[in-house]
C-alpha cells in the first residue's frame, strides 16, 4: 500500500487504512485536489525536460527523486474509502512513501504537466478509474498494474536466495480487514529475506529501482517503500520518512536502514516498449 498515509503500512499499516483525508479549503468531494506546494507548472515541466534527456529509466528516476529531497512528510493525503467518494489528489506540498513513488514515476514517463496528471491517474488507479476499489493500495498491486513500465526483478536481484510467500492481502491474522470494504486478494510475493541482503545483492540493485520493505505480517506485502540511489560506492534508500526526527524525504544508507531485519521486494523501471 502507499506509506505513512493509509497507503504505507498497508503499504504497510498506515497505508491500508483509508482514513478520512482532509479536503483543502473550498474543495468538495468529487473534485480534484491540486496543491503544487513550492512547485509551479513551469518548474515541473523544466524538471521533466531535463529528465527527458536522460535515456536510462533508472537514472531518470534518480534525477527526479533528488528534486524531492527535503519535501515534508505528509500522511493520509488521499481521499476515499468504501463509504467516501474517491477524489483525484495531486499534492506536492508533502508526500508519504507511496505517493512519492507515484509522483516520481508519473514525472519520469511524461514531458508536460497535463501528461503528468494523466500518468498519475493511471499509475495510482487500475485502468485510470478514480475509485476506491480501483486504487492500488498494495505495492504488489501497484507493480502489477504498471507492468508495462515496471518489472518485478526480485528474483533477478536475489537469485537463489529469494523466498516466495503466499499472502492473503488485506486480511489480518484475526481475519479482520486492514481496509474495510476492499476485497482480500491472494498473491504470491517474491522477497529477498533480510539475511540474504549481502554485497552481491546490493551490487545487483540499480539506481532507480523501486523497493518495498517486505512485511512478514499476515495481509501485508510491504511496510514501506522507497527508491534505490547508488553513488560513491554506496547504496542509499531515498524515501519519505515518518520518523519524528526526520519527517521529510531523505537518502539513508540502505544496509543501515534495513538493520539486518528487513527484506526487499524490487521493481525495476523499463520503457513501455521493452
Amino acid at each position: 500500500m502507499n506509506c505513512g498515509s493509509s497507503r504505507c503500512l498497508v503499504m504497510g499499516l498506515a497505508f491500508l487504512v483509508a482514513l478520512p483525508a482532509l479536503l483543502l479549503p473550498g474543495t468538495a468531494l468529487g473534485e480534484e485536489v491540486i496543491d503544487l506546494g513550492g512547485w509551479s507548472r513551469g518548474k515541473l515541466e523544466r524538471l521533466q525536460a531535463e529528465a527527458g534527456r536522460i535515456p536510462e529509466p533508472g537514472r531518470r528516476i534518480e534525477f527526479i527523486s533528488e528534486a524531492f529531497l527535503e519535501t515534508p512528510y505528509l500522511a493520509d493525503t488521499l481521499i476515499g474509502s468504501a463509504g467516501t467518494a474517491e477524489v483525484f489528489v495531486l499534492r506536492l506540498d508533502g508526500v508519504d512513501c507511496f505517493t512519492l513513488l507515484d509522483y516520481v514515476e508519473a514525472l519520469r514517463r511524461t514531458s508536460d504537466f497535463d501528461g503528468f496528471k494523466e500518468a498519475l491517474r493511471r499509475i495510482r488507479y487500475r485502468d485510470g478509474r478514480i475509485e476506491f476499489l480501483s486504487r492500488n493500495h498494495f505495492f504488489s498491486e501497484w507493480g502489477e498494474a504498471n507492468s508495462a513500465h515496471l518489472r518485478d526483478v526480485t528474483a533477478l536481484v536475489g537469485e537463489e536466495k529469494v523466498r516466495r510467500v503466499e499472502k492473503q492481502l488485506n486480511r489480518k491474522k484475526d481475519s479482520a480487514l486492514y481496509l474495510p470494504g476492499y476485497p482480500v486478494k491472494k498473491r504470491e510475493i517474491a522477497c529477498i529475506p533480510p539475511e540474504a541482503v549481502d554485497a552481491s545483492v546490493l551490487a545487483r540493485l540499480q539506481s532507480g529501482d523501486y523497493v518495498g520493505i517486505y512485511s512478514p505480517l499476515p495481509g501485508l506485502d510491504v511496510s514501506h517503500v522507497g527508491i534505490v540511489v547508488k553513488g560513491g560506492g554506496q547504496v542509499f534508500l531515498s524515501h519519505a520518512s515518518s520518523r519524528p526526527e526526520l519527517q521529510k524525504v531523505v537518502d539513508q544508507e540502505l544496509v543501515s536502514y534495513l538493520g539486518g531485519k528487513k527484506g526487499l521486494v524490487v521493481y525495476r523501471p523499463v520503457e513501455a516498449d521493452e
